[in-house]
């Protein structure tokens, strides 16, 4: 199976179709809040920060930022379906959105003053920045323009954490390069390393000076998942307390709620 960044640029490849596919899939709302609150674990932010989401897509990471530590948050991403399916949500529904949209491709840079921003996150997007979609599309010029402006987007001390996929370990190295060059502290986090199909990289940054038992930029990745998490989260959020969660989210807000049960979160048997 092609993996979509060789596909097509993003722009193109999230039509209206392909973008509200992708959104109304349980199993990616699953996935993405997993990562989301994973990388919220790794960056240990207080709550009622102000973050910038890079790569915001229809707004499913944004709403874990939101009902997670009520962060106030702007969300950029290069395509219009993805956002016009955002922009769609039901602003009275348990999928409201709680933060601004900007369409801007990160290629270009973080179109966003100097020390904007409290933390940046980006879920399953940085690794578009290493495709050349066109002939005058230079991959390391993209991930230096990205990296230099968002770490002037941020407040000194401000923190990043970008979940992606490389393709390879040339991937992996050009961003790790490009994020130290801009000037960033930190390290690559890897949980599930032996894994091939749960595996996932976490790029933890700072901007600022690295201060002591910070990890340094130098390549190396680190399977950090059993030492970071605290013993209720040693193993990923499963369906049924993602189910869990959802539902104590809509009786907060005075929704009715179906009662839990022993069939909550069970997988159905398939039908023959």
């Amino acid at each position: 199976m092609s993996r979509p960044e060789t596909t097509a640029p993003p722009e193109v490849f999230y039509s209206d179709i392909e973008a509200r596919k992708y959104t109304s899939s349980s199993r990616i709302q699953h996935i993405q809040a997993q990562m989301t609150l994973r990388a919220l674990e790794l960056l240990a932010l207080p709550d009622h920060q102000f973050i910038l989401d890079v790569g915001c897509g229809s707004g499913l990471s944004g709403q874990i930022l939101s009902q997670e530590g009520g962060h106030v948050w702007v969300g950029m991403d290069i395509s219009p379906s993805m956002l016009a399916v955002a922009l769609d949500r039901d602003p009275e529904g348990e999928d409201a959105l709680a933060g601004d949209l900007f369409l801007a491709d990160m290629g270009t840079g973080v179109p966003f003053r100097a020390g904007s921003f409290d933390a940046a996150i980006s879920i399953s997007a940085i690794q578009w920045l290493c495709n050349a979609d066109s002939t005058t599309a230079d991959p390391a010029r993209r991930l230096g323009r990205f990296f230099n402006t968002l770490y002037a987007a941020l407040r000194r001390g401000g923190k990043v954490a970008c979940q992606f996929y490389p393709r390879d370990q040339r991937q992996t190295d050009a961003i790790l390069a490009a994020a130290k060059q801009a000037g960033f502290s930190g390290g690559l986090v890897v949980d599930d390393e032996q894994s091939k199909k749960n595996k996932k990289y976490y790029l933890i940054l700072t901007a600022g000076n690295t201060q002591a038992g910070d990890l340094n930029l130098d390549g190396v990745a680190v399977d950090r998942s059993a030492s970071t998490r605290h013993k209720k989260s040693n193993k990923a959020e499963s369906t049924k307390d993602y189910i869990q969660r959802k539902k104590e989210l809509m009786r907060k807000r005075g929704r009715l709620v179906a009662l839990d049960s022993q069939f909550t979160g069970r997988k159905r048997r398939p039908k023959f």
